[in-house]
């Protein structure tokens, strides 16, 4: 049940920080690209790469389970989930198996941009309905 509490805990601290810093990015930039996302996304794929090797084998830095799912699934995934997409590419790629890393990079963004296309004809179709 702890596990679960540190992964809550996290991902609010995450959700927070990805408020913070993309509102803050935004305010500081023009609105013709989403550098707020942008630079959200970036910081957190280099803290889900250091959290995910800071505590391999033999680094004793987050040695603990919980401490790795409080900051790799808790504060990374509720910063971004394009951290974990990024981690489990990378994965593929330190395999060898760069057919399947492409693959699933162009699946994943292909699919998720149609997928936002469909929410969006569901809800404006939901809207109208009522």
């Amino acid at each position: 049940m702890i596990i679960y509490v540190l992964i809550a805990v996290g991902g609010a601290i995450g959700s927070v920080g990805r408020h913070w810093l993309s509102t803050l990015v935004a305010a500081k930039t023009a609105d013709v690209f989403p550098w707020g996302t942008f630079w959200v996304n970036v910081s957190g794929c280099l803290a889900i790469g250091f959290f995910a090797f800071a505590g391999g084998p033999g680094n004793r830095f987050l040695g603990s389970n919980e401490s790795r799912l409080f900051f790799m699934t808790g504060l990374c995934g509720g910063f971004t989930t394009f951290s974990a997409f990024s981690l489990q590419t990378f994965a593929l790629l330190r395999a060898g198996d760069g057919v399947r890393a492409t693959a699933y990079v162009v699946a994943s963004v292909v699919l998720c941009i149609l997928a936002t296309w469909l929410g969006q004809i569901l809800a404006m179709s939901f809207n109208h309905a009522r």
